[in-house]
């Protein structure tokens, strides 16, 4: 199998120059879009948002259908935080106007990254589309999407869709694009294309790895696999209850889902008492064996069982559980590598384990990065900040969320943490970003820097703006008169009437660009 992980025979020769067809046609919305002003950007975000949280339902139902994976309420709660929830969380940033710092005498002027290309995970599909496009959309970038092939469908017509609103609200044609049929070659030529300027990865280590490589910058994030630890001062009703809704959140899909409960054992049955009041159901040794056995067949983890639910799991393994049952609890002695429920588990199996100590726990927890997570995140239930404070310090993770679901709390969305589908894992997980990523991190900055000699004034800036408003209708993406047709569904604008010999020369200029491109190709 490649190392993209992606199961599919290789496409015909052609994938390539349409590979290199859609980042032309990108690099050129990319300038335009470049030029925006900051009003202008937030009327086309504006658009976007609407359009997609009035589909967060339809599209969370139509990428349940499609992957098998999640819950479908949880799905569209996804598709409304990514989309409404990421406007609201930046609608007052501005990454677009100059910024003064009159008394380091420094300007920053901002400056969109240019092409991005997103390549999106099966667990969280479309939620994941929604965020990358409205990320790259305010900070006037274009974006390439890259779905996973089994979510190809959900996410080449939410990317439609979008499409379809940011041209409507004034955006460049082709400012959003997507791979309608993901491959190998179209894809590694996507991120080895140096119209590529950075390579937004969320998926398995595999793909992470192939975007670090492709040549091109690329910001990627590894696997979680994370502890959540309840000492004795936790308020263990309220641990309880936000425990298993985050372990039973669209059925475990996210990341940033508990993998390993670590509990004192003075109150460890007192806690699972009230999982239980919440639909965990602890399976006793021989129910553990068998659940163990279904979930990591041959010690590796069943990829069909990720997203499905506890009842399924159950069932499989031949474990009777309640109606209700939301989360299945599988308790072990050792956290150690030989021990499969003491790794990541992208389904609602809560591996168990009774520490007699906070310090054993903290202990315990630094065991389960060492056999995956590393970067990621852990959660703790408590009220002592020494205990905090020594768990935070002495794991390898780069966010520790206290007293709050994992889920949404390390995400971003139940804490004050950036909200995010993508959650950088720093150096310690072998990642270029050590936190969420946010609008910020596509987004560079031309600072200019005046003589720090006190006889030097820095001048007024104010009212200076490098970039102005679109006049009158964007022009649609030159198509050479040999190209087929246009490259995805997306609407074509109508151009504006004959214009300056300036425009005519820009486009001829376009044109000739595009031929010698696919001549290349």
């Amino acid at each position: 199998m490649s190392a993209l992980e992606y199961d599919l025979p290789p496409l015909e020769a052609a994938g390539v120059p349409r590979a290199r067809q859609m980042l032309e046609r990108a690099a050129w919305a990319a300038r335009s879009f470049a030029k925006y002003d900051r009003e202008s950007v937030l009327r086309v975000v504006d658009a976007v948002v609407r359009v997609a949280e009035e589909r967060a339902e339809q599209y969370a139902e139509w990428a349940v259908r499609e992957t098998g994976f999640g819950i479908v309420a949880d799905k569209t709660v996804k598709n409304r935080l990514c989309s409404r929830g990421i406007l609201e969380a930046y609608r007052d940033h501005d990454y677009v106007s100059p910024r003064i710092d009159a008394e380091r005498k420094i300007v920053e002027v901002p400056r969109p990254a240019g092409v991005v290309l997103a390549l999106t995970p099966s667990t969280n599909p479309v939620s994941t589309v929604y965020f990358k496009v409205i990320l790259s959309l305010l900070t006037r970038n274009a974006v390439v999407i890259s779905p996973h092939p089994y979510a190809k469908e959900s996410c080449s017509d939410a990317a439609r869709v979008l499409a379809e609103a940011a041209v409507a609200a004034g955006a460049p044609d082709g400012v959003v694009q997507w791979v309608e049929e993901p491959s190998v070659p179209l894809i590694e030529a996507l991120m080895t294309d140096s119209r590529t300027d950075v390579i937004l990865a969320t998926g398995g280590v595999a793909v992470v790895r192939a975007a670090y490589s492709s040549g091109n910058p690329a910001i990627g994030v590894g696997p979680g696999n994370v502890p959540v630890m309840v000492d004795a001062t936790a308020d263990l009703a309220r641990a309880a209850k936000k425990l298993v809704d985050s372990k039973a959140f669209d059925n475990s899909v996210l990341c940033t889902n508990e993998s390993v409960l670590v509990v004192e054992e003075p109150v460890a049955d007192r806690l699972l008492r009230e999982m239980a009041r919440h639909g965990a159901h602890l399976l006793d040794p021989d129910e553990r064996d068998r659940v163990r056995d279904t979930v990591f067949p041959e010690g590796r983890f069943d990829v069909s069982l990720v997203g499905k639910d506890a009842a399924t799991i159950a069932d499989k393994a031949g474990v009777r559980v309640p109606a209700r049952t939301r989360v299945l609890l599988a308790p072990f002695d050792l956290a150690v590598k030989e021990e499969p429920l003491a790794r990541e588990k992208l389904c609602p199996v809560l591996g168990v384990t009774r520490v007699p100590t906070a310090r054993r726990g903290i202990r315990t927890a630094q065991a389960l990065l060492r056999i995956g997570g590393a970067g990621h995140s852990a959660v703790i239930h408590s009220n002592d900040p020494r205990v905090v404070m020594e768990y935070a310090a002495a794991l390898d993770v780069l966010r520790v969320t206290v007293n709050e679901g994992g889920s949404t709390g390390s995400a971003g969305f139940a804490t004050n943490l950036a909200p995010s589908m993508t959650i950088g894992t720093g150096y310690v997980g072998r990642s270029s970003l050590s936190e969420n990523l946010e609008p910020r991190h596509l987004v560079d900055l031309t600072r200019i820097a005046y003589s720090v000699d006190p006889s030097e004034v820095l001048p007024s800036f104010e009212g200076i703006e490098p970039w102005a408003a679109p006049v009158g209708p964007v022009p649609a993406y030159p198509v050479a008169s040999s190209a087929a047709g246009p490259l995805t569904d997306s609407p074509v604008q109508t151009a504006p009437k004959e214009g300056t010999a300036e425009l005519r020369e820009e486009l001829r200029r376009l044109i000739v660009e595009e031929l010698t491109a696919i001549i290349k190709g």
